[in-house]
């Protein structure tokens, strides 16, 4: 037989349940034995006020007719049993039962009396067959004691007071126990619902639906754990839709020099060729396209590598406008074949913390892709200066430029203006990408402007080593 386990939150209304429960019944105990205190201690101030009051009224042994009946009446009328004898053997006479005044009145008992103190005599008498509360007081003279004032009140037992009272106290408690339970039910709810749909959430969650957010505006730390939730959800959401991107476009770029590969290889295997050149022109496709998928998976390598936690850069001290000129002087012969020139703007003095291999892939990246996109016969800008603490390298080229619907995706992961022209240049689209984010582990900034057909502007900015 299967267990069933009770949920968090039926285990706190159960919990609150009985904290109530016995809450209310400690309340009723308490207030039971506080009561028959309170009910025990104001009889026996009765007691002593009452005999205390007619001791007071006896003048020179021996009581006014007046004080008798007041006596008589006050009997009558009252519970209490006021007896005044000369001595104790005389109790007998006022009780249709015979009454043992040597265990009423001990020796202890009567040393205090002669001294002119009250005794109180509290406990169960069996010939009233229940609990009495009870003194005796002194009648004193001038000579000594010659009397005693014996009151004393059977009590109720404690069912019988509350006897009219246990009704109530049942209906109150009820009527309080049910209010408390549907505030608490109530409470419970209202704290328990947001955990359920949190639930609910992260079961879509775990079946790939990452579109529900939890609609809670508390303060506390279950509004907390719901806005922690829907961030949660919203990057599991990007993070998805950057996956998918991701893999169609890996699949995309894959499909097109695998389809170039497939089909130039096949002709080559059925001498579907009309010449020697024809045949090397083949070849040399599949070599291009062989070329360009090792770069791309080397790129998708290196940016991987670049966006984990854990990439550690080999910092040095670098002067970056040696490192600069040592880069620009590699694109000699493309800026010759394609007649652009530059123009040099260099503070020399510079000096950055970095990776010096990772900095010059960065100026590499930034100086192929202006000579890439730039006019012929025209000029690339060139800026190395300080801006307070940082380091700021512009690059300007003059050419097709950025629409700027297009400029904010620039720095994608295979994000390119002209697919067709990025393939006759040979780009896969992640060399910006790798740049932002070597940039990045530098601590340092990456923004690019750019207007169509006047050209763009790259902006780099690394923090200087003080």
């Amino acid at each position: 037989m299967k267990k069933k386990n009770l949920t968090l939150s039926q285990k706190v209304l159960f919990l609150i349940l009985i904290s109530i429960v016995f809450t209310i019944a400690f309340a009723f105990f308490f207030l039971h034995f506080l009561y028959k205190d309170l009910y025990l201690n104001s009889i026996r101030e009765s007691v002593i006020y009452q005999g205390e009051r007619t001791a007071s009224h006896y003048h020179y042994g021996s009581l006014s007719d007046e004080i008798i009946e007041k006596i008589h009446w006050y009997n009558v009328v009252s519970e209490y049993e006021i007896i005044v004898v000369d001595n104790l053997e005389e109790l007998s006479t006022y009780f249709p039962y015979e009454i043992n005044y040597e265990a009423l009145v001990n020796e202890h008992d009567r040393k205090q009396l002669e001294k002119g103190n009250y005794v109180m005599k509290d406990g169960y008498v069996k010939e009233f067959n229940r609990e009495i509360v009870g003194a005796v007081f002194p009648i004193m003279s001038e000579t000594g004691l010659i009397g005693f004032i014996y009151i004393y009140v059977p009590l109720a037992a404690l069912q019988e007071v509350f006897q009219g009272s246990f009704p109530i106290l049942i209906v109150t408690g009820t009527l309080f126990f049910l209010i408390l339970f549907l505030v608490v039910n109530r409470i419970r709810r209202s704290m328990f619902q947001p955990l359920t749909h949190i639930e609910q959430f992260s079961k879509e969650v775990s079946k790939g639906n990452y579109s529900n957010r939890l609609q809670l505006q508390t303060n506390d730390e279950i509004g907390h754990l719901a806005q922690a939730f829907n961030s949660m959800s919203s990057s599991l959401e990007k993070q998805d839709i950057r996956k998918k991107e991701f893999l169609s476009n890996v699949v995309h770029e894959l499909r097109t020099p695998l389809t170039y590969i497939g089909g130039y290889t096949q002709a080559l295997k059925q001498q579907l060729y009309t010449s020697p050149e024809e045949a090397q022109h083949y070849l040399q496709t599949i070599e291009n396209e062989t070329e360009r998928m090792k770069k791309l998976i080397h790129d998708l390598v290196d940016l991987d590598h670049l966006q984990t936690e854990l990439y550690v850069l080999d910092k040095e001290p670098i002067a970056i406008a040696q490192l600069l000129l040592d880069t620009l002087d590699l694109f000699h012969i493309h800026l010759s074949e394609k007649k652009v020139t530059t123009d040099l703007n260099f503070q020399e003095d510079l000096i950055v913390n970095g990776d010096p291999k990772r900095i010059q892939q960065v100026i590499y990246n930034v100086l192929d892709n202006a000579i890439k996109y730039s006019s012929a016969n025209s000029v690339i800008n060139i800026n190395l200066m300080q801006d307070n603490k940082n380091l700021l390298l512009q690059v300007t080229n003059k050419g097709i430029g950025i629409s700027e619907e297009d400029i904010y995706r620039i720095g994608e992961r295979f994000f390119r203006t002209d697919k067709a022209r990025s393939r006759s240049t040979g780009g896969t689209g992640l060399g910006l990408s790798i740049v932002k984010e070597i940039v990045r582990l530098h601590g340092g900034t990456f923004s690019l402007k750019s207007r169509a057909v006047e050209g763009t502007t790259v902006t780099i900015q690394l923090p200087l080593l003080v």
